[in-house]
């Protein structure tokens, strides 16, 4: 017999049976997730609307099976993008967090599930009270975690301005492949990478801050933070960084929520943009090569994702894509970019 299919609604309506039976299903151990193809096509989820945490569940919904395996015996991080603490267009919000622990929850996910950061701009667990993290954790029984409170190990990037490789301080529990990592973020420009999208929000999630370091006069003294090396010193730095840590830092699953983006002089200080998408994927090169067609920007302007697709780190050809949901074409709203955006570019020519 066909299995009935899952639907956000009577998940939420039938949930403590629902997660009672599928609890008690065997997980297979050590599955490693798929990259969402069928055949050589690649899959990517696209949906529309307003209600962030039903298209979290929905996008997710045609990758159940695979995610089912993929998180079998591992801890669940689920990575949101606070750059700053006090800006809610620059943060992702807290339904599409919940969309997704609701997806978790009716696939039999119930524990050893955390949501982590570390914030750029300000304490990580401030953000996550200011932006509504707190009962949605609670509801689900999720931990919040400040990553700049947890073990990290020193890996190295490049720097353009001396061409020597720099230590940075790096989450272990981002870099571990023993989790399965989402990264759950919205569309937003940025100031030196073109856009953020869910590459980006993993590798500079994961450099880390001191405690009590904080931009301008509350910091404490002695206080660093390491995100800034990270950017390389300049653009042609920050592309290869991105690309270069992609290896190691990288999304299992991408949730990227378009409902509302920031476009302009992103990642921080940028205006609304009413879109109301929403991209799901677990290759995370397909699921930033549509979002960024969707925020309409030339896919040869985004350096490091166009390095990324150069070393066969996922799918970027559009053709070789399996579009789930509506066409991308009929959600295409181009994005007023970074007015510093030429100098951004200059990673396209020679050094």
């Amino acid at each position: 017999m066909k299995a009935p299919s899952i639907n956000r609604r009577s998940f939420l309506n039938t949930s403590l049976f629902a997660g009672l039976g599928l609890a008690m299903r065997p997980w297979q151990a050590n599955a490693r997730p798929a990259m969402g193809a069928v055949g050589e096509r690649t899959r990517v989820a696209l949906t529309t609307g307003t209600d962030r945490a039903n298209m979290a569940f929905e996008g997710m919904k045609p990758f159940a099976d695979a995610i089912r395996r993929a998180i079998a015996g591992k801890r669940v991080v689920i990575k949101p993008n606070n750059v700053a603490i006090d800006t809610p267009l620059c943060a992702t919000h807290a339904e599409s967090i919940e969309g997704i622990l609701e997806f978790l929850k009716s696939i039999g996910r119930t524990d050893n599930i955390v949501i982590a950061e570390s914030a750029a701009g300000g304490p990580t667990l401030d953000g996550f009270a200011n932006y509504g993290y707190n009962p949605v954790a609670g509801k689900f029984g999720a931990k919040l975690v400040d990553l700049d409170q947890e073990a990290y190990e020193k890996i190295h990037v490049f720097d353009e301005k001396d061409f020597r490789p720099h230590p940075v301080r790096t989450s272990s529990l981002l870099l571990s492949r023993d989790n399965f990592i989402i990264s759950a973020t919205r569309l937003k420009t940025h100031d030196r990478a073109v856009a953020t999208l869910s590459l980006k929000n993993i590798v500079f999630g994961a450099p880390i801050k001191d405690l009590g370091f904080a931009w301008g006069r509350n910091r404490k003294p002695g206080t660093t933070i390491d995100k800034p090396i990270v950017h390389g010193s300049g653009f042609r730095g920050i592309n290869y960084n991105l690309y270069a840590l992609s290896r190691q830092l990288r999304p299992d699953l991408s949730v990227l929520d378009g409902v509302e983006g920031m476009e302009g002089n992103g990642p921080v200080g940028g205006t609304p943009v009413d879109h109301r998408v929403g991209v799901v994927s677990l290759d995370w090169l397909a699921a930033d090569r549509v979002g960024v067609e969707l925020m309409g920007i030339d896919f040869a302007k985004m350096g490091y994702l166009n390095f990324c697709a150069d070393a066969g780190m996922g799918c970027a050809d559009l053709a070789r894509m399996e579009i789930l949901g509506p066409e991308i074409r009929d959600h295409v709203k181009p994005y007023r970019l970074h007015r510093n955006i030429e100098e951004q570019l200059i990673w396209m020519r020679p050094a």
